[in-house]
């Protein structure tokens, strides 16, 4: 397997794990096996990434060293999220209108799941979900416990401070920023050892969840599956296109850097899985690690293109399947409604049935239409990850750009580098 790249071996993981789940179909005694495989490879995700997101924004924001500027490229990647997120939700309504994939699913007749965990949660986050209450959770009152909860915003907001703090006390401060420094190059080391476990862990998530629902619970519910997967790859090819359009990059060239980041998002279905790298790459691809650094962990909880193209079809679907004809005004209310709830709840488990269930709420739809959707949600999950990535990846680009520190000669001599490799590896 050596002699293979990394997107070889987790693409030969994904079909392993998805024919011997589908053979082996209910088996207990596989659940039980690759359950521990690929819960170790998941664990070995979110250890490394809280450390790297830490080291890289203080090394990142210590090198800035300028509120100014810092306050200007923040405002201009919350206004970029806002307009892009809003227009994957208004995109996603569009097609849930059009192709209506609810209409005469009879749920009555599909397997259901319970989802009483998803409404615990929506209830725990509806009163303190805000946009007050969104600020609010932005600062930390114990950065520790935000640490060890991943939970991204309030760790940025600290590492932003404690980065200008590192770059106003001067020559006292260089000591602190070696250090960073050090932890940050020693992070993406074990990045690498631990990307060396991926196809495994790849092999032991496939396996299990096709082993658990089966292939053929996609069966009745392949409209809204298939819906999905078409209106996520014409999200990525046209709209992001044209964002890529306009700050002169391919979007296909784009696809290709991201190549085996994709191919582990889509395997995983986890964002994280993938951020180490996403960073490193983007720098690679020539944005400065100030911007990348900064950009990326915001994006992971403000920029879930495919997540929210999803929720909106998601919450049409379940309207449409409980024989609910939403008016103008009301659709407009839930896209409102999306606008808020989608953001902000990233770290919470399940976080995109949370806001479904949130928004279906606050629009008196029956929420229990969601039960039915939980047996394939796995399989548009690893798609929505990749539309996630890729969002985050432009978005870094976009703001290199509007920030006049993009380095096309870098860009360009990174591009060369990754088609040579891709030549040698067709030619071996």
């Amino acid at each position: 397997m050596k002699k293979y790249g990394l997107a070889i071996q987790i693409l030969i993981a994904l079909v392993l794990g998805v024919a011997v789940g589908a053979i082996f179909h209910g088996s207990e005694l596989l659940i039980s096996i690759l359950t521990p495989i690929g819960d170790i490879f998941l664990h070995l995700i979110k250890m490394i990434v809280v450390p790297i997101v830490v080291a890289a924004l203080i090394v990142s924001i210590a090198g800035v060293g300028d509120i100014k500027k810092l306050g200007r490229l923040g405002g201009k990647t919350i206004l970029y999220f806002e307009i892009i997120t809003t227009i994957a939700i208004l995109f996603g309504m569009l097609v849930g209108n059009v192709f209506q994939p609810g209409l005469g699913v009879n749920q009555e007749g599909l397997e259901k799941s319970d989802i009483s965990q998803y409404q615990q949660s929506s209830e725990a986050t509806k009163d303190s979900h805000g946009i007050g209450d969104i600020i609010t959770h932005i600062v930390p009152t114990n950065v520790i416990s935000s640490m060890a909860n991943a939970d991204l915003l309030p760790i940025i907001f600290f590492c932003v401070l404690f980065g200008l703090g590192v770059a106003a006390i001067g020559e006292k401060g260089k000591p602190v920023l070696s250090v960073t420094e050090g932890v940050l190059d020693a992070m993406f080391w074990v990045t690498n050892q631990v990307m060396k476990f991926a196809p495994f862990g790849v092999f032991a998530i496939i396996g299990v969840t096709i082993s658990k629902f089966g292939v053929g619970t996609l069966i009745p519910l392949a409209k809204l599956v298939i819906l999905v997967y078409i209106t996520m790859i014409f999200f990525v090819i046209v709209v992001l296109g044209i964002v890529a359009k306009i700050a002169k990059v391919n979007i296909f060239t784009l696809l290709k850097v991201l190549k085996d980041e994709l191919i582990l998002a889509y395997s995983t279905a986890s964002s994280e899985a993938v951020l180490p790298r996403l960073m490193d790459k983007m720098e690679k691809f020539g944005c400065p690690k100030s911007i990348a650094s900064f950009v990326i962990p915001t994006g992971y909880t403000f920029n879930l293109d495919g997540s929210t193209i999803y929720q909106s079809i998601a919450c049409l679907f379940i309207a449409q399947m409980a024989g609910i004809e939403l008016s103008i005004a009301q659709q407009i209310m839930l896209v409102l409604v999306l606008m808020l709830t989608s953001k902000g709840i990233a770290g919470i488990p399940g976080a995109s049935f949370v806001v479904i269930v949130s928004t279906l709420s606050s629009m008196n739809i029956p929420v229990e239409g969601i039960a039915v959707i939980l047996g394939v949600d796995r399989i548009m999950d690893m798609l929505r990850t990749v539309v996630n990535v890729v969002g985050n990846a432009l978005a870094t680009i976009v703001m290199s750009k509007w920030e006049g520190e993009f380095d096309e000669e870098k860009s360009k001599k990174y591009i060369a580098e990754v088609k040579k490799s891709a030549e040698e590896a067709k030619a071996a």
